[in-house]
């Protein structure tokens, strides 16, 4: 399975598994595309699945950017290293 990270905007991150990561996929009526990944992570204390990372297809890279750093305090797998 990969986690995948879903970034909305600053207050709505959204994280669920799937089989598969396309390029593009739809979500609640919105275009996401593959940002990140999939990327498997480095060995911790755990075992982690491998990490895609969707935004809004309609963001730049920079807004992009701003909402990985954003999320990054709340999403643990944001913080891995590959």
């Amino acid at each position: 399975m990969i986690f995948a990270v879903f970034l909305v905007s600053p207050s709505n991150v959204r994280t669920e598994q799937l089989e598969e990561a396309p390029e593009l996929l739809e979500r609640d009526g919105r275009l996401f595309s593959l940002r990140g990944g999939p990327r498997q992570p480095r060995a911790t204390d755990r075992t982690w699945d491998p990490v895609a990372v969707y935004a809004l297809d309609e963001l730049t890279e920079e807004e992009f950017q701003e909402l990985f750093e954003h999320h990054k305090k709340h999403v643990p797998e944001l913080n891995l290293k590959y």
